[in-house]
């Protein structure tokens, strides 16, 4: 729909905390620009994430806010520009993200976002592929290059290597000349990440996974352990990472991991959480993850990188969306189509 100041535009409401009835889709207020450097997007998409899900359980950052809109990725048009704004203009396609976080989200037709934290959409990419792309890329990106500092010719561990993030992970570390093991929990799984770059899939459920790490590097282990599962998998990913290796987590680490193997190996541990640049106001670190949708929207178009969308939900089907999500055992992402 064109943008019409005053009009009210459909989004999806989370009017508590709780289960995924909880979305539903409501007329409210077209958002308006804030500041002389926000920018009014018109969203074609918005991309889910588990981030979502959790939120919407839990009312985090919410208890005052409610009603709220969730969502973190968004893609979109620019329908309008605050006073400073001069690297925008309206019509350019963006995706970016941005919101969701105590703040309104991108389960809307619009939003308003500063200018600093977009990039430019892909060409290549569909507004539905490029809302699928940005939290999974920046996690993926920091997780390997600003956290555990990948370099050419060292081998890496990819967790859920066919997931939202894990699928992206093997192909960033393809392009920087990794070799890559990655776990799966399906025959169909492992085509689908030796198809991205994978030179070893592991399907978990049959093999023991730190013993054929172990076989797989000479018994020395990854030089990167990249763990998005949590719980047990932080532990399985310390005993596969070599001494003096990296592991990275995105889940908080479980009450039993494994810090005795940790301290043995003199291994470095970090943690990867994208979000907290935007949870902390942290301008320089989320004008570094803009910049790195940015270098990335080329590779995209390429072909060097690609995002695989499981499924498409309308706007108006969020909370089946979150059902699915929350179901597990997903390839790649969900994304909801707004228009």
């Amino acid at each position: 729909m064109a943008y019409r100041s005053g009009v009210l535009v459909k989004a999806v409401v989370m009017s508590a905390a709780g289960d995924p009835d909880v979305l539903q889709m409501q007329d409210i207020p077209t958002p308006s620009i804030q500041t002389e450097t926000d920018v009014l997007v018109r969203l074609k998409a918005a991309g889910i994430n588990p981030i979502d899900t959790k939120l919407r359980q839990r009312g985090t950052f919410y208890p005052d806010r409610m009603p709220a809109v969730l969502g973190c990725d968004g893609a979109g048009v620019v329908e309008a520009v605050g006073a400073m704004v001069r690297e925008w203009q309206v019509g350019d396609e963006v995706y970016f993200c941005r919101g969701g976080l105590g703040e309104m989200g991108n389960y809307a037709e619009y939003t308003v976002v500063d200018a600093r934290y977009i990039a430019h959409k892909p060409k290549s990419l569909s507004f539905v592929e490029a809302a699928a792309v940005p939290l999974v890329l920046i996690t993926a990106w920091e997780a390997l290059f600003d956290r555990a500092r990948l370099t050419s010719g060292q081998t890496v561990l990819i967790q859920a290597g066919a997931g939202g993030v894990g699928h992206v992970a093997i192909q960033l570390a393809k392009s920087a000349g990794a070799r890559i093991a990655a776990t799966v929990s399906s025959e169909q799984k492992a085509e689908f990440v030796t198809s991205l770059g994978c030179d070893r899939p592991i399907h978990y459920r049959k093999i023991d996974v730190v013993s054929e790490i172990q076989r797989w590097t000479d018994g020395t282990g990854v030089d990167v352990g990249f763990d998005t599962v949590g719980g047990a998998t932080l532990s399985q990913t310390i005993a596969c990472t070599r001494t003096y290796g990296d592991v990275v987590t995105i889940l908080a680490a479980a009450a039993d991991t494994d810090w005795k193997t940790v301290r043995d190996r003199n291994q470095r541990v970090s943690f990867e959480l994208m979000l907290t640049p935007q949870l902390q106001a942290l301008a320089t670190a989320e004008r570094h993850q803009a910049e790195i949708l940015q270098q990335c929207a080329p590779r995209f178009d390429r072909g060097e990188l690609k995002i695989h969308v499981q499924q498409v939900f309308p706007l108006s089907e969020a909370a089946a969306a979150h059902r699915l999500l929350e179901a597990g055992g997903l390839t790649g992402k969900l994304v909801l189509a707004i228009d």
